[in-house]
């Protein structure tokens, strides 16, 4: 405290002249009208500025709390818009069970056939040619192996192996990955799969030479499988080439999420996959 004393004694003569120096500005901006106007203008604009700065910097740590909520609601409409789509289909088709109880409710169980999981990446990687995904979300939220898993740009993966707490994504950009998937303007499907090269660029094999796919051509999950819904974005057709001997097309797919900047994800839970996959498995012995 005594050096404080001494340090405002020693420099007396400057702080007097600071102390004059405000009390003078502040008899110009208060007795003068546009000296007065234009500091409250200036100070009004300063602390706007300081305010704002201050309001991004809260947002930017806010930033993972937003998502996790965008997360959790992309996953609520998901479900509702599921839902509808299966309402939709069963109000067009002429011998459709009725889907309403007496109070005109719709029972979902008898509709719904997928439903949505939100989770976050906790580790990925892209630089592999068997590329995995660990997401926080495992078996005490019911995500069980063989789950298909999307972003809201487009297909990611399939679980491979869940914890109580943690699962394990097989990602796309897995050499031995094969999503069924469809030309979205022909109708024509075949399978997209990761050659280990490009992390952007997938291929879409087996769409036969008589198909004219175009460059731009969007290109979606097909559906045919119980693990991924019908119309999930893939990517759209890059590059098209066709040699005088081969009977299918070697497209390339510009993937539609860049899987450098994988945040937030949905697990898709088919609802009948185990049903279709027994009822599958029997076909397949007897054709054996």
């Amino acid at each position: 405290m005594e050096r404080l004393f001494y340090f405002i004694y020693q420099y007396r003569a400057f702080f007097t002249f600071l102390v004059l120096e405000v009390f003078c500005f502040w008899l110009v901006v208060k007795n003068n009208e546009y000296q007065g106007t234009q500091f409250f203008n200036s100070s009004n604009t300063l602390v706007a500025s300081v305010n704002g700065f201050s309001q991004s910097v809260r947002d930017y740590f806010l930033l993972s709390n937003v998502n996790a909520t965008l997360s959790s609601e992309n996953a609520t409409l998901r479900r509702q818009l599921e839902a509808y789509h299966q309402q939709t289909y069963l109000a067009d088709s002429v011998a459709a069970p009725p889907v309403a109880d007496s109070t005109g409710r719709i029972d979902s169980s008898r509709i719904k056939r997928f439903d949505f999981v939100s989770a976050k990446v906790v580790n990925n990687h892209v630089d592999l040619t068997k590329n995995f995904i660990t997401i926080n979300k495992g078996r005490d939220a019911g995500i069980e192996p063989g789950m298909a898993v999307i972003s809201p740009l487009g297909a990611v993966g399939k679980v491979k192996l869940v914890s109580e707490h943690y699962g394990v994504v097989t990602s796309l950009l897995h050499i031995d990955v094969m999503v069924s998937s469809v030309l979205k303007r022909t109708g024509h499907f075949g399978s997209v799969q990761w050659d280990g090269r490009d992390p952007g660029v997938i291929r879409f094999n087996f769409i036969p030479r008589h198909v004219k796919p175009l460059v731009g051509d969007t290109v979606v999950t097909s559906g045919f499988n119980s693990v991924f819904p019908e119309g999930i974005m893939i990517g759209t057709v890059s590059e098209v080439n066709l040699s005088n001997e081969a009977l299918t097309y070697d497209l390339r797919v510009k993937l539609s999420q860049d899987f450098r900047k994988l945040s937030f994800l949905t697990v898709v839970k088919s609802v009948y996959k185990s049903e279709q996959d027994s009822l599958e498995q029997v076909v397949n012995a007897m054709a054996k």
